[in-house]
């Protein structure tokens, strides 16, 4: 089955606009130019891999070809890596069901260990990793080197966990009987992951699969492989055995086929678009693997006349934003009770007026670049249709005058559910306010879509907290927090916003298979 480009994942866009032109400066204004000096200090550092890793061995596309991979700031090339399809893949799916028995058989404290070590480097080299995640994702360094401890993170916690993934003791039903549960490693893993977080949704999937003792074959957006490659590196040196972490890039369609159509991938776990994640859904039942899918979002945040204003506006900016509004959790539409309505707007729109836009290499730079130039006609594209049915622009609402796939940060004022601003994931630095009345009334307006990801509220009612909370259809809810995720609670939705968890204890879950077994005659 032919799949759309599940590269693509996160952003919702056609192949075709895949590469940037490179430009040195801009339209209007200038782009700080950076990265020969950068390149070359992660270069020296080792982290600069530029190959695909198969069974513990960096190599080449075996036809040759390659693909670039830009700064979307710059639109500067940082390097060419392999356009790798479906034999490379295979070869890797290889790799990783040989090494299964081995890995799989260590002892929890052994996979532990080598976890732990990972860990380690990966804070050990959290400069360098940040640096790498701004030159080819585009968001702020202060962002990236947020995003790098996040990741890091999984993998600390998943270490701990390795150790924990406890059977279970059955009362049996007749005295000559004993009955237990066992908990055993699914197998290999193929996991697909975005451009947005190119870090944490890696140690995300990777760290529990290894913990419990599963092999990978992870693939990375060909926005954002590099971070992969580095991190890859890293797990090497901690320990983690050849073929138990591979990564291949290139071909989307080829290496999510091979994934899905192997018979030796017990499990796939998956970041990004609703569409793709369903048919990666469908492709799977014809070898009946195990699905985990975290998929598009429409966040409400909710902002109620009892609201604190600074605690609000503060927490929807964070929500909103944060990585240019690029990531599934972002408030996509604000609901503002009426009689707050015209403070909240005035206030929340001199905070995103302050925002500084530009390279993320710059100091006190808030927000970078869209991935690339279809991410930005999808946000006029959205703009207009809001401004066509009645909203109005109350800050923003075009290109940055530094060019290239800078927005500016927007706000768009009277907006309503109709309107696809509402209606669509946004994944750009948009913020629409909408009014409302009552309780019920926010509650109707958010549960009216398909997503259920992530939802906010900002209220200083403890009951109103409770009720909201609950009636909201949302795997996240973040009260009076516009920041929520953490590696200690499980992350998922509800709806078409996915299935299975990811993080917490229950993130371990979803790599393991429940064993029966009945001792008799005993």
């Amino acid at each position: 089955m032919a799949l759309l480009r599940v590269a693509l994942a996160r952003c919702h866009l056609p192949a075709s606009s895949c590469l940037l032109p490179r430009f040195t400066r801009c339209q209007m204004g200038t782009v700080t130019q950076q990265p020969a000096v950068s390149v070359n200090r992660l270069r020296e550092s080792g982290l600069l891999k530029t190959q695909g890793l198969i069974g513990g061995k960096w190599v080449d596309a075996y036809d040759g070809k390659t693909i670039k991979v830009e700064n979307p700031a710059t639109g500067e090339l940082i390097a060419n890596v392999p356009f790798m399809g479906k034999k490379e893949a295979g070869d890797a799916i290889s790799s990783a069901y040989s090494t299964f028995n081995s890995w799989s058989k260590l002892s929890a404290s052994e996979r532990s260990k080598c976890l732990r070590k990972w860990y380690d480097l990966l804070l050990a080299h959290k400069d360098d990793l940040a640096l790498l995640i701004t030159l080819e994702q585009g968001k702020p360094l202060k962002e990236a080197l947020g995003e790098v401890a996040y990741g890091a993170s999984f993998i600390e916690f998943f270490a701990e966990e390795a150790k924990r993934t406890y059977g279970d003791v059955i009362p049996p039903t007749q005295n000559d009987r004993r009955l237990l549960v066992l908990k055993q490693p699914v197998g290999v893993v193929g996991a697909i992951t975005p451009w947005n977080f190119p870090l944490a949704m890696i140690a995300r999937k990777a760290g529990p699969a290894l913990a419990s003792g599963c092999t990978i074959v992870v693939k990375p957006s060909e926005y954002t492989p590099l971070t992969a490659l580095a991190a890859a590196e890293l797990a090497l040196q901690a320990g983690i055995p050849p073929g138990a972490l591979n990564v291949v890039l290139g071909n989307s369609s080829e290496i999510g086929d091979a994934l899905l159509e192997s018979t030796q991938v017990r499990k796939l776990t998956f970041t990004g678009s609703t569409a793709v994640g369903k048919k990666l859904m469908a492709g799977s039942a014809n070898t009946v693997k195990k699905v985990s899918l975290e998929l598009g979002g429409n966040a409400p945040c909710i902002v109620f006349d009892d609201a604190e204003i600074d605690v609000a506006v503060k927490g929807s900016l964070a929500a909103k934003f944060r990585n240019s509004g690029q990531t599934c959790v972002c408030a996509n539409r604000i609901l503002v009770q009426e009689g707050i309505y015209e403070k909240f707007a005035n206030a929340f729109s001199e905070a995103v007026k302050n925002m500084q836009v530009g390279n993320g290499l710059d100091e006190g730079v808030a927000q970078g670049p869209l991935i690339n130039e279809a991410a930005v006609e999808k946000v006029e594209r959205l703009v207009k249709d809001a401004t066509s049915k009645g909203a109005n622009i109350v800050l923003g609402g075009k290109r940055h005058s530094l060019g290239m796939t800078f927005y500016e940060p927007t706000v768009i004022g009277n907006a309503n559910n109709e309107m696809l601003v509402c209606r669509e994931e946004v994944f750009g630095p948009v913020a629409p306010l909408l009014r409302f009345k009552t309780e019920d009334e926010a509650i109707r307006i958010a549960n009216d879509t398909n997503a259920g990801l992530a939802a906010y509220i900002f209220t200083q009612c403890i009951p109103r907290s409770w009720r909201v909370s609950e009636a909201l259809e949302y795997g996240l809810v973040g009260v009076n927090e516009g920041l929520i995720s953490t590696e200690v609670a499980p992350f998922g939705g509800v709806k078409q916003s996915g299935l299975g968890r990811e993080g917490s204890k229950y993130g371990m879950d979803e790599y393991m298979e429940l064993k029966y077994v009945c001792f008799g005659n005993i």
